[in-house]
């Protein structure tokens, strides 16, 4: 019916069109085809050929423009120009297209043209078992108090299935429960199903039942739809609350802070809303002194520590509970609860020092007690065992008592106060809790100072050096000791060590006890004295007194203290006055004389050089200025002057320059009187000579004896010295080559002798083959080259 009458309309109307048609063209052909087809069928399936059912050619339905005529974009059918077939071309709905029951059916127009025809064919959609039935809400929820009676019942919603007849809803069914049963009944041919309930409810054995309805339709194969319908049952008061037991035994840690939860209480009333909520409370008949240590949440039934536990004072306690629910008037239920108290390890140890000294003797023998000290702890069980040793590595110990946290502080090793004076001891004092505590002390001991460590000198031997002509009574130099003790036993001071002999230099010297200055009761003389050694004590003021000595090494320094000294000329006054006669015919470069001089000082101090002053010609000599030596620089003329006077200044080399002056006079005669002069002379100088021989071999033998001496001390030395190389600290200058000569004049009538040459030291050695004899000395400074100072032996 529904087709129809959504099609009539619109066959009148194609009617109207034909008539248009008609008139414009001069024809209309009005045909119609019933076809029927199941829905849901797939795409390109055939309904009936159209052509062939209307006749029509076949070969010329292409150039006719043979289709199918839709109102709507969406064409379900078309049809094949080729063959005149008619097949589905969309998704056939029938449910969509035809809504109900009836029968659905669908009108075509088919349209050809040359000459104009209009067809229709009307399509029946028949139903196909499609849909399930579908409940308006998956989920139903119906509220049943406990008290309800059996077979009251309680409608649900209805099924819809679009599909129609035997394909639509047939029946329901209600999953297995031992409370309801499901009725149905029908209305308008709709069936409505009903839930019956066979057996009163029980809240408390189950607040809510979960059924499963099923819809099912009459189609082949069938299908069907589920409502999950969930029951909820209504509670009434009549259970009262329970606590899961009578008597909770529970335990608590002392000093737990405030606010903090100890344990939670749980009863249980199975009612429901008012009736199962539940209050809780203390009982009113407990002590004061309960309420304020502990407080229970009424809602929560948690118990919350609201004072200090301390399980020092009370060891447990008991609590009345109350659980009550909210019905009027309200049932309730009781419980005891006993908190057993925890002792928790709260105290630390204590450290009591019931004897103590301060101080202890350097001397003292390890295991010496210097301290008693006592441990304690108030905690009890393992919290107050207590284990105490010290932390800090000190040379003491902790040896326990008879007595039970009793110690004794003892030496474990020597002590030394030089090398640690006071000792901070950290005793440190555990208990075996958990976590641990533990407390520390300190005991701060002196160590008091032993005369145990003599003076002791820098260094030993010690090496000074002062130069000559000191200020008698002035200090030269000090010495200082040093003694590692305290106070008096380091209160230092200083003697020289005097041997009694008559020639002791330590005689001439003193010491200031407190300073350790060294003054000298006389002037050095280099000349005379050149180094000396004495002793030095140092003494501390303990008791006994220790004392150590070192010794000391004093060189004196040359200064330019000495002036020249002329040994030829000399007169017969002893004043540097000569006279010389030379022939007049003799040459140039003829030697007239010799100065000689001697200087005691030595180095460039005793180093002389020679200059004429004054002469009373210039050209006629000259004069060699290391040498002193005058020669003639021309011959004589008749027109040169018989007499001639030169005036010679001998200086030495020191820094404030001294010097001495010699007069010769220079007398020239005839070559017969000089030839008389020097026979008279000649046979003199052999009478000197022998004598100059005589002393020449002593010094040579002296010379040889010396330097078998030195040779037999230097093997010595060496044997004794270590492996390093020793240098004599009286030689400083490591640059010294051993080239500056020291002059030695001697005197024998009217011969005169020089000796010119360096210092002679250890290890000389005489050069024979020479024009001069020479002693060569080595310098031991330097082993890698070969250096020598030369001792050169003049005689004229």
């Amino acid at each position: 019916m529904g087709i129809k009458k959504y099609f009539l309309p619109r066959i009148c109307s194609w009617i109207a069109l034909c008539s248009t048609l008609l008139l414009l063209f001069g024809q209309c052909a009005l045909a119609q085809i019933r076809y029927s087809v199941p829905e849901e069928v797939k795409d390109g399936t055939v309904v009936g050929n159209v052509a062939k059912d209307l006749g029509l050619d076949v070969a010329s339905l292409g150039e006719r423009r043979f289709r199918v005529v839709s109102e709507t974009n969406e064409a379900i059918f078309e049809v094949n120009q080729n063959n005149g077939a008619l097949f589905v071309h969309g998704r056939i709905d029938r449910e969509q297209l035809c809504q109900g029951s009836g029968t659905c059916l669908m009108e075509l127009k088919v349209l050809v043209e040359n000459p104009l025809e209009v067809h229709y064919v009307v399509v029946e959609i028949t139903d196909v078992n499609d849909h399930a039935p579908t409940f308006p809400k998956r989920n139903e929820t119906i509220k049943i108090a406990e008290h309800a009676l059996s077979g009251k019942r309680f409608q649900l919603h209805s099924a819809h299935d679009p599909d129609a007849g035997m394909n639509s809803v047939r029946t329901y069914s209600l999953s297995a429960n031992d409370h309801f049963d499901i009725n149905i009944r029908e209305t308008d041919g709709e069936k409505i199903p009903f839930l019956v309930l066979k057996k009163m409810l029980d809240r408390e054995q189950s607040s809510e039942h979960f059924l499963l309805v099923t819809a099912v339709d009459g189609g082949k194969p069938q299908r069907s739809g589920t409502l999950n319908v969930t029951i909820i049952v209504l509670d009434i008061n009549d259970n009262i609350p329970v606590f899961s037991q009578e008597i909770y035994q529970i335990t608590a840690k002392e000093n737990v802070q405030t606010g903090t939860s100890i344990f939670k209480l749980t009863a249980t009333d199975p009612d429901e809303g008012t009736n199962g909520e539940i209050d809780y409370s203390l009982a009113k008949t407990l002590k004061q002194r309960i309420y304020d240590i502990f407080e229970l949440d009424s809602k929560t039934g948690v118990i919350v520590v609201k004072g200090k536990i301390d399980y020092e004072e009370k060891e447990f306690y008991e609590l009345e509970v109350q659980a009550s629910d909210k019905d009027t008037p309200p049932l309730t239920g009781e419980c005891r609860v006993i908190i057993k108290i925890i002792d928790v390890n709260d105290n630390s140890p204590e450290i009591d020092v019931t004897s103590l000294s301060n101080t202890v003797s350097e001397n003292s023998k390890p295991g010496t007690v210097i301290s008693l000290i006592r441990v304690k702890d108030k905690d009890s069980g393992v919290n107050g065992k207590i284990i105490a040793h010290i932390t800090n590595n000190v040379p003491f110990e902790l040896k326990p008592s008879y007595k039970e946290n009793t110690y004794s502080v003892v030496t474990k090793d020597f002590l030394d106060r030089e090398e640690v004076s006071n000792y901070d001891i950290t005793i440190k004092a555990t208990d075996s809790g958990e976590p641990p505590l533990s407390t520390t002390k300190t005991l701060s001991i002196q160590i008091l100072d032993v005369n145990d460590n003599s003076p002791q000198f820098e260094q030993s031997p010690l090496y000074f050096y002062i130069v000559e002509n000191n200020v008698a009574g002035t200090s030269l130099f000090s010495v200082t000791a040093a003694d590692k003790d305290k106070d008096e036993n380091a209160d230092v001071s200083y003697s020289i060590a005097r041997t009694g002999q008559e020639k002791d230099v330590a005689l001439f010297l003193n010491v200031n006890a407190e300073n350790g200055q060294i003054t000298a009761l006389k002037s050095f003389d280099f000349e005379t004295l050149k180094s000396f050694q004495f002793q030095v004590v140092a003494s501390d003021s303990g008791t006994p007194s220790l004392s150590s000595n070192v010794t000391v090494h004093v060189f004196i320094l040359d200064q330019n203290d000495n002036a020249p000294v002329i040994l030829y000329p000399v007169s017969s006054n002893a004043s540097a006055e000569g006279v010389e006669e030379i022939p007049r015919n003799v040459n140039a470069g003829h030697l007239v004389t010799k100065v000689r001089a001697y200087d005691a000082d030595i180095g460039y101090n005793g180093w002389l050089l020679f200059s004429l002053q004054g002469v009373t010609d210039h050209s006629l000599f000259g004069l060699d200025r290391y040498t002193g030596q005058i020669r003639t620089l021309r011959s004589f003329t008749e027109t040169d002057e018989a007499q001639h006077k030169l005036v010679i200044l001998v200086k030495d080399n020191g820094n404030v320059s001294l010097s001495a002056t010699a007069t010769v006079l220079v007398k020239v005669v005839e070559p017969s009187e000089a030839f008389a002069a020097s026979d008279v002379k000649s046979s003199t100088k052999d009478a000197e000579d022998t004598d100059v021989t005589f002393y020449l071999m002593i010094t040579l033998a002296s010379v040889s004896a010396l330097f078998i001496i030195s040779i037999i001390v230097l093997i010595a030395m060496q044997c004794s010295k270590s492996s390093t190389d020793y240098t004599s600290k009286y030689l400083q200058d490591t640059n010294y080559d051993g080239t500056l000569c020291h002059s030695i004049q001697y005197r024998s009538g009217d011969k005169r002798y020089m000796l010119v040459g360096p210092r002679m030291s250890v290890g000389s050695t005489i050069v024979p083959g020479s024009q001069a004899n020479t002693l060569v000395l080595p310098d031991r400074r330097r082993p890698s080259e070969e250096l020598s100072m030369v001792l050169t032996l003049r005689f004229d």
